[in-house]
């Protein structure tokens, strides 16, 4: 199947200068193979080597994909957020975010778009469904990932084997929703936060492998999940559970 232009990927990136040869040719490896598509890449100021400088030569030469530079971005969310906000503006069918680094495998990209082209809203990876992995990874990383789902599905209500991963896709619709409301989270629970608000769409789970980029997950971003989980677990027990 070939899905033209009407896609396109989100992908944040940050001192990605070591590993942003292999990445892209990865990329470009299923881009053929699935008839162009888009990739934006954001980057901002946490990104100290020549990441940005490689992400606009490369745009400069292949069309397909666009570098955006974000100074003004103050955490990993808005990152992502804006990234979403160039590919909506410009019009994409369907906008598929995901991980730099070759943490997240660009040959799932095919498995995603057959999903949203066969009547789901949205695709989430899930790292701990038949056909899922993650390799590389601390254990304490994989601990928290699997009690974060746990918490949700507990207190929030969903019912998703994998909250926590940040691969994942969605329609043009449903990206002009998010856009628009007051997204809480500062940091990695995002990915989260995005399935509560959105466990009411049509939505399929996709087996993805996951390699860890790294060993720890910081206090902070810890302290940001137990803060917005409880502020959704409190609305949902005063029967004021937002939805999109």
């Amino acid at each position: 199947m070939v899905y033209g232009d009407d896609w396109a990927l989100v992908i944040p990136l940050a001192n990605e200068e070591d590993e942003f040869a292999p990445f892209v040719d990865a990329l470009r490896g299923t881009l053929d193979r699935l008839g162009t598509g888009a990739v934006y890449f954001v980057v901002d100021r946490v990104s100290t080597d020549r990441t940005l400088q490689l992400s606009q030569d490369l745009a400069s030469n292949d069309p397909r994909f666009r570098a955006i530079w974000a100074p003004e971005n103050r955490n990993v969310v808005d990152a992502y957020i804006r990234g979403y906000r160039e590919a909506h503006a410009n019009g994409h069918a369907i906008i598929i975010e995901m991980d730099a680094g070759l943490s997240h495998d660009p040959r799932a990209i095919p498995m995603f778009l057959r999903v949203l082209n066969e009547g789901n809203e949205c695709a989430f990876g899930s790292r701990f469904i038949n056909g899922g992995s993650i390799t590389e990874s601390n254990y304490k990383r994989t601990l928290l990932s699997k009690v974060g789902t746990i918490l949700s599905n507990v207190l929030l209500g969903t019912r998703m084997y994998d909250t926590t991963s940040g691969y994942q896709g969605f329609h043009r619709a449903i990206v002009g929703r998010f856009l628009a409301y007051p997204l809480r989270s500062q940091a990695h629970f995002y990915q989260t936060e995005l399935r509560y608000l959105l466990r009411r769409s049509r939505f399929a789970e996709i087996p993805i492998h996951y390699k860890a980029p790294s060993p720890r997950v910081s206090q902070r971003a810890i302290g940001d999940s137990i803060k917005v989980l409880l502020y959704y677990f409190k609305l949902r027990l005063l029967f004021k559970a937002p939805h999109l």
